[in-house]
């Protein structure tokens, strides 16, 4: 058993480039019903997470490429958020434009958002930071963190469509993303980070295990990379996957598990 090789900033992006392709025929013949299907993200269709999408991925490749016009779309997007309207504003300001959109269009613009991106992402180092809506993120994290958002967010699509994907290794990517961010889901809660050591044995699409922490420790975390995955993005319960938890700790981690940014908020119920 081994724990997944460390990626580079040119391997995310081509994985990156996968995601986005894999989810791509998912939707690309969808008629008028299908873009308009509900997904179970509270008040958004399937049009909306593809425009969501679009959105960031056309901010992300401005924040690589652009640092200036990235500033200034956001100082607009925060100067124009209405505290008092809540969620709803933040569609407005993000969403409005892909809503307006026939599907056909919406199509487009993500796709070539994306290709911006790619093309942004293709001149980036290592060691490079970028700018973002919160601190400046690394090279590689802010690849992974946007790779996340395309396999959550097409999550939420193929749920709404009953439709089927297969997992991939790329999975690799968001188990890393899911560790790393265990500290960080319970300090964005006002919580203490948690010193117990949970053990990870994942199953990985491809055969093998991914394995994180120590080998000795008593708590542990095992079963399919997918379903751990779907717990740190919040798509599932975890008592709705196959992961076998061990433990208080593990237990409350994957009760709170949250691997992308924002306000703390809490997945579906069991």
């Amino acid at each position: 058993m081994a724990t997944t090789s460390s990626p580079t900033a040119a391997s995310v992006r081509d994985d990156l480039i996968a995601e986005q392709e894999a989810l791509d025929p998912i939707v690309a013949d969808l008629d008028s019903a299908g873009w308009g299907a509900s997904t179970p993200s509270e008040r958004w269709t399937v049009a909306d997470q593809i425009g969501h999408l679009a959105f960031f991925d056309r901010t992300a490749a401005w924040a690589i490429t652009d640092e200036e016009r990235f500033r200034s779309s956001m100082a607009e997007l925060t100067s124009g958020l209405d505290p008092s309207a809540g969620v709803d504003e933040m569609d407005r300001l993000t969403l409005g434009e892909y809503r307006a959109m026939s599907p056909d269009e919406l199509l487009e613009a993500w796709r070539a958002n994306r290709r911006d991106l790619a093309d942004a992402a293709a001149g980036l180092a290592d060691d490079d930071r970028v700018v973002w809506y919160g601190p400046s993120m690394g090279a590689k994290s802010f690849l992974t963190a946007r790779l996340m958002e395309c396999w959550a967010h097409g999550q939420h699509v193929v749920d709404a469509l009953g439709v089927e994907r297969d997992a991939t290794d790329r999975l690799a990517h968001i188990v890393r993303l899911g560790v790393n961010t265990r500290g960080w889901t319970y300090v964005n809660r006002g919580l203490d980070a948690p010193e117990t050591p949970v053990r990870l044995e994942l199953d990985a699409p491809s055969g093998g295990t991914w394995t994180y922490g120590p080998d000795d420790a008593e708590q542990s975390v095992r079963g399919p990379a997918e379903d751990f995955c779907l717990v740190v993005t919040q798509c599932r319960h975890v008592d709705a996957t196959d992961l076998v938890v061990e433990g208080d700790a593990a237990r409350d981690w994957m009760s709170k598990a949250q691997a992308f940014a924002g306000a703390a908020t809490s997945g579906p119920p069991a």
